[in-house]
């Protein structure tokens, strides 16, 4: 269950647990905390075990989260038992704003994660009386939109290579410290995130190392010796 902390924060750089151990701190813009700040709403904060979850797939979407150290999947469950990852939430990143009054997806902690939150009808009273903060949630509302449309292409569109070039060149985009990416989730999630097996992530991953284009330093610590290569075939 998950454990309630202390109440607001101030971050300007937002660690990420990678088995038992700390990553460099990663800087993060907190929209979420200017919102809050801006308007006076206190966000409590909750930490969450390896797995569990946050908030299940048509509950009540009561509150909006921000991820504050760790990392969160949003998935749907399919009629056959199969997984589908709609995305990753990293340090900083905001989840949970829905359209409408229930979460279309679940939602679970990676790792052992802290999230804070605030009560969405807070956050809506809010942006009907402050036109930034308006401005702040359409912003954000925007870019998980956009966000879901390169989705929708990768896994409509692209190639099992392909789909693995994007998520690398994604996740070295918002995870790499020093040249280098810890990623949080498995290759199981990475799979069920690009659409694609287990075994096919775990193929894609090992003909990028053979071709020189990454590196591995650890399970899942990743170094990109060649970006440029990369974004070809992302291209």
């Amino acid at each position: 269950m998950a454990q309630m902390l202390t109440q607001t924060i101030n971050t300007q750089a937002i660690n990420t647990q990678i088995g038992g151990k700390i990553a460099p701190a990663h800087p993060v813009t907190d929209q979420f905390g200017a919102i809050t700040g801006h308007v006076g709403l206190v966000a409590t904060e909750f930490s969450y075990g390896k797995d569990e979850e946050i908030y299940g797939e048509d509950e009540a979407a009561e509150y909006v989260y921000q991820v504050v150290t760790g990392a969160v999947r949003s998935y749907k469950l399919l009629s056959d038992g199969r997984r589908q990852i709609g995305a990753f939430h990293l340090p900083g990143d905001v989840f949970g704003l829905e359209s409408g009054p229930t979460h279309r997806l679940a939602a679970e902690a990676i790792i052992d994660t802290t999230v804070r939150l605030v009560k969405r009808a807070s956050l809506e009273k809010a942006a009907g009386t402050d036109v930034q903060v308006a401005r702040k949630l359409w912003a954000m509302t925007a870019g998980e939109l956009r966000h879901a449309e390169d989705h929708m292409l990768l896994l409509g569109r692209k190639t099992a290579m392909e789909r693995v070039a994007t998520f690398l060149l994604e996740m070295d985009r918002r995870l790499a410290v020093a040249g280098m990416m810890a990623l949080p989730m498995c290759r199981r999630d990475i799979g069920d995130y690009l659409g694609l097996t287990l075994e096919t992530v775990s193929r894609a991953l090992s003909q990028l190392h053979a071709q020189g284009i990454l590196g591995f330093s650890g399970a899942r610590q990743i170094v990109l010796r060649n970006r440029q290569r990369l974004h070809n075939l992302d291209a």
